[in-house]
């Protein structure tokens, strides 16, 4: 079990390690005057990503760990996308990959395996040109895949990407990787030593910190150079496949990458990934794997996204390094929703060139299941080069003397009783431990407002993990309307803040302006900042859009814990199921939570969510499909009516106001005829939206 000693340790080297690092930070991508080597700065980054993978909880939202190096210095312009800039999803194995294809073939509703194009995976930073009548016009990072830095003038240095393009739309965003390759790479190290200057640790950081050089002839004069992937935004279409997409822009100037390859089967690709992994060496640019793009842009489209990812695209990760050492203890960190974490404390070892000292046990069927214990010789990775691992336990190397672990059942925090819950859909029990002491266990409450403050829910700026433990410990912030009422405590205040050690009257004045300026919200982010189990980014978005006000959302929650009909409500929502519905009822079922949130709701007004695709005709409309569609899945009727601002339902009510009727249509289409309620084949849907998708 966890020593708090242990934890307090730890939580002060992390501090420590993260004030440093964004020192650095500042020294190096804002003052162009680094304090220390590339390498030395990546130590202390490694060290940081252990501490957390070992005590999950310091890895906050406002962690260094959570930033690209450099990724926002708060000196360049912000330059909203077009089109967002997605993540992509991961695949580690050759079965990931055929369930990928198996996903899109099914949500397409296809029966024979549509085209793939295969490129490498380069380890750059990604970019974003867009050219307007044929002239580059702003360049940016991709920053949070909606709003990225204006770098427009240092991308402008690089030779790889064209100033001007003929014969291209009116309007287009080209998306590519800014590398520096090996040889370039190497050079440009031997010349900083020349200059007694700190060399670079790999291209990567050369490359990112390089573009994002105030001083643009500094970025001048590094060796940058470009492949282009992609096009996001176009006024006009320029090819009906990602392959044609790539050699028009080649025609254009641009630099493709020439181990791209079209793929018509699963063997064909896990093929080609191969091929790229055996020449990873004596490639001249740094790789990580390989992406699957699916080739008709006609079912990207259709595909669009979930989440932060394309359905459409994947990267093959390269597999992650192995070593062996000693399990020296398991330690058990409490979460925001009470979920007990094992970590496994280990002998450190270096894996893939870092120094591993702990690693994740997920949970304690995964540590019976692999039967680990205290004091066993053990097989660990860095899954996907980063979050390491427990693979398997040599047991020929076991003590004599060793004993199974036991899972604790109480919590080591608050001593309250650590259950599994039961799950009624499945029949088992659920994976995750529980501390049932809820707002009474400090780990909780604690966490729950490191999560309120987030950089996905609330963004409170200068309110990080930091300042939530130091005012939850001084009793002055112990649930999120406190967080608003502060700044008049504080004035009243006999001990203000601006007395305490690390504070001055600046820091203070901006962290009030940072409190004030999010006192109205997007509703989904809000919804999510709440923390209900769960509810994550998607579900809170989906709750927004279906109950447009925060009001009207918390009201169907209370009347569902009593009401069976305004129960079904929530479970027609699509995309919200038993057991999401289950844990917002019994949020709003308990008191406490209920008398916090007035608390709450007196300092904030969420804001309904921006509509989209406001010429649609079907922007806030609740839809139902029934029966057998024959030019589209279900999967993707709901996904094209989300896209267009409707909510889908799986239900008819009197609140439903389109049902789209195919083949075989029965109870649903019959209640709604009885209800009065509007009916449409699948084509005259299609005749309807086609125009605005």
């Amino acid at each position: 079990m966890a020593d708090k000693k242990d934890l307090e340790k730890a939580k002060a080297e992390w501090q420590k390690l993260a004030d440093e690092i964004r020192k650095h930070d500042k020294a190096y991508y804002e003052e162009d005057a680094p304090h220390i080597s590339d390498g030395e700065y990546d130590a202390l980054r490694q060290r940081l990503l252990q501490l957390e993978a070992e005590f999950p909880t310091l890895a906050t939202a406002d962690s260094p760990s959570q930033k690209v190096s450099g990724a926002s210095s708060g000196r360049f312009p912000k330059s909203r996308h077009k089109q967002p800039m997605l993540s992509l999803d991961n695949a580690f194995t050759d079965e990931d990959v055929q369930d990928f294809v198996k996903r899109v073939m099914k949500f397409l509703g296809l029966e024979d395996m549509p085209a793939f194009i295969a490129e490498p995976k380069i380890d750059g930073l990604s970019a974003n040109l867009l050219y307007r009548n044929g002239k580059l016009v702003t360049g940016a990072t991709r920053g949070d895949g909606q709003v990225g830095e204006d770098i427009t003038e240092n991308l402008k240095t690089l030779d790889d990407i064209p100033l001007e393009i003929t014969g291209a739309p009116a309007e287009i965003e080209i998306r590519g990787e800014v590398y520096m390759d090996k040889n370039d790479f190497a050079a440009l190290n031997k010349r900083q030593l020349e200059k007694d200057k700190k060399p670079f640790a790999n291209p990567r950081n050369a490359a990112a910190g390089s573009l994002r050089q105030l001083d643009i002839e500094i970025t001048k004069s590094r060796p940058l150079r470009f492949f282009a992937y992609a096009a996001g935004a176009v006024s006009d279409d320029i090819a009906e496949t990602q392959w044609d997409v790539l050699q028009r822009f080649s025609q254009w100037g641009f630099k493709v990458n020439p181990l791209t390859k079209k793929c018509n089967s699963v063997e064909e690709m896990i093929t080609h990934y191969r091929e790229i992994e055996s020449q990873r060496a004596d490639l001249p640019f740094d790789i990580d794997g390989v992406v699957y793009k699916v080739d008709h842009l006609d079912f990207q489209h259709r595909l669009g996204a979930v989440s932060r990812f394309p359905r459409w695209a994947i990267a093959h990760k390269f597999p992650a390094e192995k070593a062996i050492t000693i399990l020296r203890d398991i330690e058990i960190q409490v979460g925001r929703t009470g979920a007990l974490t094992p970590v496994a404390r280990l002998e450190p070892v270096t894996v893939g060139g870092v120094v591993v000292s702990n690693a994740t046990l997920h949970n304690e069927d995964e540590i019976a299941r692999k039967d680990i214990r205290i004091g066993d010789a053990v097989i660990i990775q860095r899954a996907g080069d980063v979050i390491p691992q427990i693979v398997e336990v040599i047991k020929d190397k076991r003590q004599k003397n060793s004993k199974t672990y036991s899972f604790p059942k109480t919590c080591p925090v608050c001593g309250s009783a650590a259950r599994r819950e039961h799950n009624t859909k499945t029949e088992k029990l659920d994976a995750v431990r529980r501390c049932t002491g809820g707002l009474v266990c400090p780990a909780q409450a604690m966490e729950r407002l490191k999560h309120f403050v987030s950089r996905k829910a609330l963004d409170i700026d200068g309110l990080g993990a930091k300042q939530i433990e130091l005012f939850y410990e001084k009793d002055l912030v112990r649930e999120p309307a406190d967080i608003f009422t502060l700044e008049v405590r504080n004035k009243n205040s006999l001990t203000r803040l601006e007395n305490m050690e690390g504070f001055g009257k600046t820091s203070i004045a901006n962290l009030f302006t940072a409190i004030n300026a999010r006192r109205t919200a997007p509703l989904s982010r809000f919804i999510y900042a709440l923390g209900i189990r769960h509810v994550g980014e998607s579900n809170a978005r989906l709750l927004a859009r279906n109950f447009g006000s925060f009001e009207k959302f918390a009201e169907t929650a209370k009347r569902a814990h009593e009401d069976e009909e305004v129960r079904a409500e929530f479970l027609s929502i699509d995309g919200i199921g038993e057991v999401v519905a289950e844990a917002i009822i019994n949020f709003f079922a308990e008191t406490h939570n209920i008398e916090a949130l007035a608390r709450l709701m007196k300092e904030i007004s969420p804001t309904p969510e921006e509509e989209q695709k406001t010429d649609s005709p079907v922007v806030g409309k609740t839809i139902v499909f029934t029966g057998s569609l024959e030019h589209m899945t279900r999967d993707e009727a709901k996904a094209q009516a989300l896209s267009l601002g409707a909510k889908v339902s799986g239900s008819v009510s009197k609140k439903t106001d389109i049902v789209v009727a195919g083949p075989g249509a029965g109870s649903k289409l019959k209640k709604a005829e009885e209800l009065g309620v509007q009916t449409m084949s699948e084509s005259k849907w299609r005749e309807m939206v086609g125009p605005f998708l």
